[in-house]
């Protein structure tokens, strides 16, 4: 899932954008109103982490800028006031959610979960694939019962080929939801992350051709043989009952 995080504290911004990375989540980074509100008309982002006290647009004006012309994703504030009347301004600009400066990382972190959850993006907590299990919530991944070992970027890349499921998904539409501006990967960086991803998955069994290759478009997921399911089901039980 990508980010846009809209703080002009350089200090806090590097940081919170590390540690949001550290969560699997993909961040850009701007520092004022202005430029926020262009790159979101450009990228589709999947949730903004707002300042409220910014340079040339303010978060507050920003938020009402971005709901009334239809932008549905979460924003969550980010203020220094603990007012109630500044709660109040940012809710009812449209805001989905406040923090108080300085937060707990983990509180961020559950409540940004919580938002998601709220969407369409994150509508089940567990996303499933035939024996395939992705847990958001601890990044866990398991087929058949079986531990996946796989990067941040790899896992990125498998939940979002779930959330997409038999759609196509180009590389450069995983691009754009993976890495930030900063990173700047190439297609074939993504093709040596999906090889990866494939051998992963079939070293715990899980079908050759489970990511499947849409030559020319992209990549999708593939529906499991009835037969094949059979089988994944009887590899899960089996992995339950060892010790």
């Amino acid at each position: 899932m990508r980010f846009l995080l809209v703080e002009d504290d350089v200090a806090l911004a590097v940081s919170l954008s590390e540690a949001l990375a550290n969560q699997r989540y993909a961040v850009d980074v701007v520092q004022n109103g202005e430029a926020a509100w262009q790159q979101i008309a450009t990228i589709d982002y999947d949730l903004v982490l707002l300042d409220v006290m910014l340079p040339k647009l303010d978060g507050i004006s920003l938020c009402k800028r971005l709901r009334d012309r239809g932008f549905l994703k979460p924003i969550l504030i980010l203020t220094a006031c603990d007012a109630s009347t500044d709660k109040v301004a940012g809710l009812d600009a449209g805001a989905d959610d406040y923090i108080v400066k300085p937060f707990d990382l983990s509180e961020l972190f559950a409540r940004i979960r919580a938002l998601l959850r709220r969407g369409e993006i994150c509508a089940s907590p567990i996303l499933t694939w035939g024996s395939l299990r992705l847990n958001p919530s601890t990044f866990e991944v398991t087929y058949g019962g079986r531990f996946l070992h796989i990067t941040p970027k790899e896992y990125a890349i498998l939940e979002l080929l779930m959330r997409y499921g038999r759609r196509v998904i180009s590389r450069s539409v995983i691009i754009e939801h993976i890495w930030s501006l900063e990173e700047s990967p190439t297609e074939e960086t993504v093709k040596a992350h999906i090889k990866s991803l494939r051998h992963k998955l079939n070293a715990v069994g899980a079908p050759k051709q489970l990511i499947e290759t849409v030559h020319g478009i992209g990549y999708r997921l593939n529906m499991p043989r009835q037969s094949t399911l059979v089988e994944e089901l009887g590899s899960e039980r089996d992995a339950l009952r060892e010790p």
